[in-house]
């Protein structure tokens, strides 16, 4: 594995897809920063991350004619990477809130934010930036936001949980991604946060509304059942859980 060690960036994914444009670097090269200045969520979040006490780095995969409209594809890969990683640290109550965040319990504990290089119909790249809380204590007041060591009371090595969430994402979007999508949908829709209870959701029109989470559908987008038995698609910008 390629491993660039930054001392600081605005964000390893910019870093990344920067270098991509002038440096044909190997499949899963690793940018990692022990400070990332301006790091990104979804939606155009931020990422707050105290210097050298916890995750921030991106990985590069490269794809071989994998079509755009299988990009949830790659979503569910990273998360059941991520996940599987994590599972052996005994992490109470892990799971995986729609569409990639990593939780423990209500705690946010690890974000992702995956950006595609496209040709064309075609995915030709993949820029997966990660940030997991590690060896952090204060989230400034944040709300449901936690770490490995305020979970688990213990120090973590960073390094080994580089090396042991780079290894299964090798192992997912390698090996495993050949497995049908219905058996990864399954494995994903298996760990997903809130799947077959009664939650609360804000709509782009900020309405409140109940309903069930009943899975994804293939194109990524979050299937939830409202009254009166319907069963409807809501994508990212269309809908928040609000616990």
């Amino acid at each position: 594995m390629q491993l660039i060690k930054l001392s600081a960036t605005d964000s390893t994914n910019a870093y990344l897809k920067s270098l991509i444009q002038g440096v044909d670097l190997e499949d899963f090269t690793v940018v990692v920063a022990d400070t990332q200045m301006k790091g990104r969520g979804q939606m155009g979040t931020s990422w707050l991350s105290e210097p050298g006490n916890n995750l921030t780095f991106s990985v590069l995969k490269k794809f071989n004619r994998v079509s755009v409209e299988e990009q949830f594809r790659i979503n569910i890969c990273v998360s059941l990477a991520i996940y599987t990683a994590l599972a052996p640290y005994n992490v109470p109550d892990l799971k995986i809130k729609w569409p990639n965040d990593i939780l423990s319990g209500y705690s946010k504990i690890c974000g992702i934010l995956i950006e595609n290089v496209l040709s064309g119909q075609f995915i030709r790249t993949s820029i997966i930036g990660i940030g997991l809380n590690v060896n952090q204590l204060n989230f400034e007041k944040l709300p449901n936001v936690s770490s490995l060591k305020l979970l688990l009371g213990q120090e973590f090595d960073l390094e080994e949980l580089l090396y042991a969430i780079v290894g299964h994402l090798k192992v997912f979007l390698s090996t495993n991604w050949e497995h049908e999508f219905d058996v990864l949908r399954a494995s994903y829709e298996d760990q997903l946060f809130r799947i077959g209870k009664p939650s609360t959701f804000k709509n782009a029109e900020e309405q409140l509304f109940m309903g069930f989470i009943k899975g994804v559908s293939r194109s990524g987008k979050l299937l939830i059942l409202l009254e009166d038995d319907i069963l409807k698609e809501f994508d990212l910008k269309e809908v928040k859980l609000l616990y």
